[in-house]
């Protein structure tokens, strides 16, 4: 009971964190603006973790390839966006990510590394385009650091967690496989919703 306390109180942390409101960078700072941007959208949280899961269920370099191609492919398409080239039916992709990224993890895909980046890697352009046609009166700088950490964060956390459900997490390595499976087409559920449902 007692190992399954962490997971039961991080499910609940990070359900909490798309409730919160976009930050003013005038009150709060662009740095944080930015930071708290991918964590205040379900469909950015839910893909920058299956980025992590995937990588972890890929392993060797994948573990620091796809999640470098996420977030280096994401500054290009923020720079994209800031600099006035648009892209086509950037919010349709971001949800198409979501399910894409969790049926990966769904069906445990095994890529080599760089083709894993590649597919990522067009994801991640779209998701920083997206970055950048919100910045309202950030500093561009300081709001696109802050938003590439806070998503190396995130993919750091899908990392831990598949590394640790690979390895098992107390409930033998079948067992934490399996659930990172179901974390995957759960995403992809989400994802289906957030295109679908409204």
């Amino acid at each position: 009971m007692m190992k399954r306390l962490p997971i039961a109180a991080a499910v609940l942390v990070l359900s909490t964190l798309p409730a919160f409101a976009h930050l003013d960078p005038g009150e709060h700072g662009s740095f944080l603006a930015g930071f708290t941007h991918p964590l205040t959208g379900l469909d950015h949280i839910l893909v920058m973790v299956a980025v992590g899961l995937w990588a972890a269920t890929i392993g060797g370099r994948a573990l620091w390839v796809v999640p470098a191609a996420f977030v280096g492919t994401m500054g290009a398409g923020y720079l994209l966006s800031l600099t006035g080239v648009a892209l086509p039916a950037v919010e349709p992709v971001i949800l198409a990510s979501v399910v894409a990224l969790g049926l990966v993890v769904a069906m445990a895909v095994k890529l080599p590394p760089a083709a894993a980046a590649v597919l990522v890697g067009v994801f991640a352009l779209f998701h920083g385009h997206a970055h950048g046609g919100e910045i309202g009166a950030a500093t561009a700088a300081s709001f696109g650091f802050g938003f590439a950490i806070a998503t190396a964060l995130l993919h750091a956390a899908g990392l831990g967690l598949g590394i640790a459900l690979g390895r098992g997490l107390g409930f033998g390595e079948i067992a934490g496989k399996a659930i990172a499976r179901i974390l995957g087409a759960g995403a992809a559920v989400v994802g289906l919703v957030l295109a679908f449902g409204g």
